[in-house]
């Protein structure tokens, strides 16, 4: 009994599950429009797949309805209850309904407001199309109207021109006359009224073409008769200009007899920069501006006083160097003379004369600062002998500095240190001693040795013999003064290197086009490559003597390191010198792997033999580079082996000619291995690795089992990534 219970229960469930799913596809098609069946809703009503989905839906409608009834009214006491299930049933359908029909007067509501948009949309596109005809037929009436205008405009363009010709009318007229005033005025030093006089010229000018210009931008034919009647005021203006410029060259007296005149002067500036200032304010607005302007007369006097400086400080050279030994520290006492009295006229009379906002003393001194810098440079880049030197740097740190003390103004010692870098010439020494060098370098003669038997040019030696005598003189000055010294000697020596990477670049370059020349170009390369040890070791030495404390060298590690670059340079040669060799080795490298080499070529034994030959000349390069040197021979010799082996050169016609081949190749390995350790003695470099490469091929070569072949190239390529 209770398992046909339980199954009359799952039954049930079944319906009732069966009626809840019919229920939701009947509301999701109230809602969307689709029927309740999976049928396509979408089919058109005439269609007769459509009566037939809905005949379907229909019977599933009803056989769903029977199978929902059967399950409530499986009991007896269950028909009690008929009516309360048809009334639940009738709510449930009335709100299904409500909720259709809520839906449907949803859409109908949005379907309304559309169409009223829409109404609206077109007669707003009506009124729109109204006014443009309306806009576009009192349009086509303005033309006419417009065109009996057009004389009208004419008129008061004319009207325009004639009202500003009637109110320059006197000025046109006396143009002539106070050009001629003007120019007399100029001649007899009335510079003020010359001034005045100047600008009503150029006010009735430019007024003149201003209005021309604002009605008629591009009238350039009476533009440029108004610029051809006042031509004589550009003229007058540059004379007034010469005269200016005249009194400002002899400021320097002209303050102390007649300061009046240079007020003057500053005042005809000062108007000028107004009337600058005006016309291009003015220029914003109209676009116009007046032929020469701006004057720009405020910057133009600057200059002009920055020329006098100048010529004021080499106006003190004297003429008698060649007879008189004391000719530098006479001429630089002339300088201090005439630079500390300047500046003293410049306070306390020149400021007197000039706007606040001018600052002249402050731009004097510094034009003063900056012709002094100058004339040091030119000095210090003379040949001057090393108590000329001395005298030079003291006056510059201790007179010079005294000087410009009075004025409150402090200057740092950095332009001595390049006075001294310039004085001492280094830029030109270091080239000099370069092309010296290059000369030893095609010599029929092998370089000069060490004491301990290494090649070497006299290079390095020259370089920091100067850098110490450069050094001991900045030391006898300052000691701040000889740190900076060395600081700068360490940069010029990182540009020197790089011009002596380029020139040894060049010497190879030259012999690859003919290698009988120069006659010793190993033994400088080797050379080459030796210098570069002695300059990492000199330039260590150097700082060890010339740095006080550990503290200090801070200072020359900021500047670039010099290591890398000599590394490079000497990396470059040994590349050089394994070029020569493989030059010579390239015959035969290609006897390797061919029927000459399978039959008995000589060629590994030549190949020793011309290495063994090349490195007796390379025992002379010192130890750190003859190491990377030997390595890298060693490395290159079994790569270019390995190519020959690569290049398919021979086929083997029979496993005995494989064995034989692999054979050859493990003694020629052996052989080589041989070689290079005997290269590397006593060098600390093992490099048995290489050769291992050629015997692991010389066993993939001679397999006899087919089976094992994948095996084998497996663990070379695993082994020797790199090889193909």
């Amino acid at each position: 009994m209770l398992e046909t219970a339980e199954l009359e229960k799952r039954k049930r469930g079944r319906v009732r599950k069966a009626g809840v799913t019919q229920k939701r596809r009947a509301k999701a098609g109230a809602l969307t429009g689709a029927p309740a069946s999976g049928h396509l809703w979408y089919d058109r009503p005439g269609d007769p797949a459509h009566f037939l989905a809905m005949e379907e839906t229909g019977r599933e409608a009803v056989a769903t309805a029977v199978q929902r009834v059967a399950g409530m009214l499986q009991r007896p006491d269950q028909l009690d209850k008929v009516e309360q299930y048809r009334r639940r049933e009738a709510r449930k359908k009335a709100s299904v309904e409500a909720r259709l029909k809520a839906a449907i007067q949803s859409q109908l509501d949005g379907v309304r407001a559309g169409l009223s948009q829409l109404h609206s949309a077109l007669n707003d596109v009506k009124d729109v199309q109204q006014s443009l005809a309306d806009v576009s037929q009192d349009w086509r009436r303005s033309i006419n109207t417009i065109e009996s205008l057009r004389d009208v405009k004419d008129a008061v363009v004319r009207h325009s021109q004639l009202a500003a010709a009637v109110e320059n009318l006197k000025n046109i007229f006396s143009v002539p006359e106070i050009v001629r005033d003007t120019q007399d005025l100029i001649e007899q030093g009335a510079l003020l009224q010359a001034h005045r006089k100047l600008m009503d010229l150029e006010c009735s000018r430019d007024g003149l073409m201003c209005e021309q210009y604002r009605m008629d931008s591009r009238n350039t034919r009476d533009m440029t008769l108004i610029h051809s009647y006042f031509g004589s005021t550009q003229a007058l203006s540059d004379e007034l200009a010469k005269q200016l410029w005249m009194v400002l060259q002899r400021s320097l007296v002209t303050v102390r007899r007649d300061p009046t005149l240079l007020v003057s002067v500053v005042r005809i500036i000062e108007r000028e920069e107004k009337i600058d200032r005006r016309i291009l304010d003015r220029k914003k607005q109209t676009g116009f501006v007046p032929p020469g302007r701006p004057k720009s007369w405020k910057e133009k006097m600057f200059a002009v006083l920055d020329r006098t400086v100048t010529t004021r400080i080499e106006g003190t050279q004297a003429d008698t160097r060649e007879s008189d030994k004391m000719w530098l520290v006479r001429h630089l006492e002339i300088i201090r003379k005439y630079v500390l009295d300047d500046l003293v006229v410049a306070k306390t009379l020149m400021a007197q004369c000039f706007p606040p906002h001018y600052e002249i003393f402050r731009n004097l001194l510094s034009m003063y600062h900056q012709a002094l810098s100058t004339r040091m440079q030119e000095l210090a880049s003379e040949d001057l002998e090393a108590n000329e030197i001395v005298s030079l740097l003291t006056w510059v740190l201790n007179t010079y500095t005294r000087c410009v003390a009075q004025f409150r103004l402090g200057l740092s010692v950095r332009c001595a240190v390049t006075l001294f870098l310039l004085a001492s010439n280094i830029i030109a020494w270091l080239r000099k001693a370069l092309e010296t060098d290059k000369k030893d370098w095609v010599k029929e003669t092998e370089p000069e040795a060490d004491q301990d038997g290494y090649y070497q040019t006299t290079l390095p030696a020259i370089v920091f013999q100067m850098f110490e005598q450069n050094l001991q003189v900045a030391a006898q000055i300052s000691e701040d003064l000889k740190t900076k010294v060395l600081v700068l000697c360490l940069q010029q020596m990182n540009s020197f290197l790089s011009r002596y990477r380029d020139e040894a670049q060049l010497y190879k370059e030259e012999h690859l086009r003919d290698r009988q020349r120069p006659h010793c170009y190993v033994q400088y390369v080797v050379a080459i490559i030796n210098n570069c040890q002695t300059f990492k070791e000199s330039i260590v030495s150097l700082k060890r003597k010339y740095l006080r404390s550990a503290g200090e060298d801070g200072v020359s590690v900021s500047q670039p390191s010099m290591d890398g670059v000599l590394d490079a340079i000497a990396d470059e040669g040994c590349r050089s010198l394994l070029e020569e060799v493989f030059l010579d080795l390239e015959q035969h490298l290609s006897e390797l792997m061919t029927k000459k080499w399978l039959s008995g070529s000589k060629a590994v034994d030549i190949i020793c033999v011309t290495v063994e030959d090349y490195f007796n000349d390379f025992a002379k390069i010192k130890k750190p580079y003859k190491k990377r040197l030997t390595a890298e021979a060693h490395r290159r010799v079994v790569v270019e082996y390995l190519r020959a082996v690569m290049a398919k050169r021979i086929s083997f016609r029979s496993p005995e000619e494989r064995k034989e081949g692999a054979e050859r190749m493990v003694r020629e390995a052996e052989q080589l291995r041989f070689l290079f350790r005997k290269l590397a003695s006593g060098l600390g470099e093992e490099a048995d690795g290489y050769c291992d490469t050629i015997t692991a091929v010389a066993e993939v070569i001679k397999l006899t089992d087919p089976s094992l072949l994948y095996l084998e190239v497996s663990t070379l390529v695993s082994k020797y990534p790199d090889i193909r």
